[in-house]
C-alpha cells in the first residue's frame, strides 16, 4: 500500500515529533522514509545605519540542515528504516507538493499546531495547505511546544 513516506522536518522538536510514529510502522512495513527540509530564502537586510548588507549564508545553512538531516537519518537507520533525505529551498509548501510528486511518495506524514482563530489566519499553515493540495494522502499529528518538548524529554528514540 505504502512503500515511500515523505516527512517534512524544520529542525523543531513540534515537527520532528511524527518521528516515533514513523518509526513504529515504517520498518515493520518496509517504508522508507524521506526526510524533507525546506530553507526559505530570507531577503538581504539593509540596516540604515550601516554601510552594509546582511545576507543570508547560504552555504553555512545547507551544512547544519544537512548535519540535522543525517542525524535523524541515523537514529531511524539505527531501527532498520531505509532513510533518504533531501534539502530544497523555497516555500515550505510548494516545496513539499512538489518533493512529494518528484521522489513518488505515497503519503505525507507531518504535524501541525492546529491552530485556530486569530493566529490560524494570521501565521498561517503550511499542514493545512499541504493537506488541501497534496495529491498523496496526508497523516497529521497535532503537536505543541510543551507537548513535544515533554515527548523527547521521556523519549527512549532519541529522535
Amino acid at each position: 500500500m505504502y512503500n515511500r513516506v515523505l516527512v517534512p522536518v524544520d529542525g523543531s522538536d513540534v515537527a520532528a515529533a511524527v518521528l516515533p510514529f514513523i518509526l513504529g510502522i515504517a520498518g515493520p512495513l518496509d517504508f522508507e522514509v524521506m526526510l524533507l527540509r525546506v530553507s526559505q530564502p530570507v531577503s538581504p537586510i539593509a540596516l540604515e545605519t550601516a554601510r552594509y548588507i546582511e545576507v543570508e549564508d547560504e552555504e553555512a545553512l545547507r551544512v547544519e540542515i544537512e548535519a540535522y538531516l543525517r542525524g535523524l537519518a541515523a537514529t531511524l537507520e539505527a531501527r532498520g528504516v531505509r532513510v533518504k533525505t533531501l534539502v530544497r529551498r523555497g516555500d515550505p509548501v510548494t516545496e513539499i507538493l512538489t518533493a512529494a510528486r518528484e521522489e513518488r511518495a505515497d503519503l505525507i506524514a507531518m504535524t501541525t499546531h492546529g491552530r485556530t482563530g486569530p493566529a490560524r489566519v494570521l501565521l498561517g499553515s503550511v499542514a493545512e495547505s499541504v493537506l488541501r493540495h497534496a495529491d498523496v494522502p496526508v497523516f497529521m499529528l497535532r503537536q505543541t511546544e510543551k507537548e513535544a518538548a515533554r515527548r523527547f524529554s521521556e523519549a527512549a528514540v532519541g529522535v
